[in-house]
């Protein structure tokens, strides 16, 4: 059975739609990650996790084609970079989402894989809901927040707090083993946010357990010299082979609760 919907022909993908197959959409960005991972760490990372997540389960789901460029202008002092303004960025996935909902999918996963990405994206998920007067579920979700993707990441890691931030243990681990031969070890550094407690974060651990869950991020160059934060040298393929299983089976269950959801009537009280 077809899973990528660019590979569909048009009945197949209204087909698909009827089926109630879950529509999932991944999103990322071109950005530095360091002087040891490409720019498009992101991409890989996300479409990755998504295209074996999808594979597994193809009656239930279809893979739509990614959102490669999101919104990055605070990584723009460090080269390779590529961003798209806010609001265009919201208005696009949202056009993308309410395509797919025009031709019959009623229920839409975005998968973030850009930490910036993750406020545009809440926004652009609600507004596809709205624009649907509650008829369809849009929902969005960082491939690291995917609760089995946390729970092993958080087993294996062997980074203290930080240590699986931007480009770091769990990111580089990911890349080792989707692309080894891009990825330039003998470069990886290990270089941490100088921020306070209340603003640090780590993508596994989430916020510091001695500070408050507030959000600040200045200028990437602000913040690291090399483009990385987190511990990259603690990676290695084998982690990243077991952190990819975790997150691709984690991602399943979601679309599939995502799936059973149903879609409940609205009450106006006017």
């Amino acid at each position: 059975m077809k899973y990528r919907y660019a590979e569909m022909i048009w009945n197949e993908t209204r087909d698909a739609a009827a089926a109630g197959r879950v529509a999932v959409l991944p999103v990322a960005t071109h950005e530095d990650h360091g002087p040891h991972l490409p720019v498009d760490t992101d991409v890989v990372l996300c479409h990755g996790i998504c295209e074996r997540a999808v594979a597994r389960i193809p009656e239930e789901a279809v893979l739509a084609p990614p959102v490669t460029h999101g919104y990055s202008p605070h990584h723009m002092d460090f080269h390779g970079t590529l961003t798209i303004t806010w609001d265009t960025f919201i208005r696009y996935v949202k056009d993308v989402c309410c395509s797919l909902a025009h031709h019959g999918f009623k229920r839409i996963l975005i998968v973030n894989g850009h930490g910036s990405n993750t406020s545009p994206l809440d926004l652009a998920a609600r507004l596809t809901v709205l624009e649907y007067e509650g008829q369809i579920l849009c929902a969005s979700v960082n491939h690291w927040d995917i609760r089995r993707a946390k729970t092993v990441g958080n087993e294996l890691r062997d980074s203290d707090y930080g240590g699986t931030s931007h480009a770091g243990e769990y990111e580089t681990s990911l890349y080792l083993a989707l692309k080894p031969e891009l990825v330039e070890m003998d470069k990886a550094v290990d270089e941490r946010s100088p921020l306070s407690p209340s603003f640090r974060t780590d993508l596994l651990a989430g916020t510091h357990p001695e500070g408050s869950g507030a959000r600040l991020i200045p200028y990437w160059s602000q913040q690291t010299g090399s483009g990385v934060m987190g511990d990259a040298t603690k990676a290695t393929k084998e982690k990243g082979e077991k952190f990819l299983a975790a997150a691709t089976e984690g991602l399943v269950e979601l679309i599939r609760e995502l799936k059973n959801q149903p879609i409940l009537p609205r009450r106006d009280q006017h």
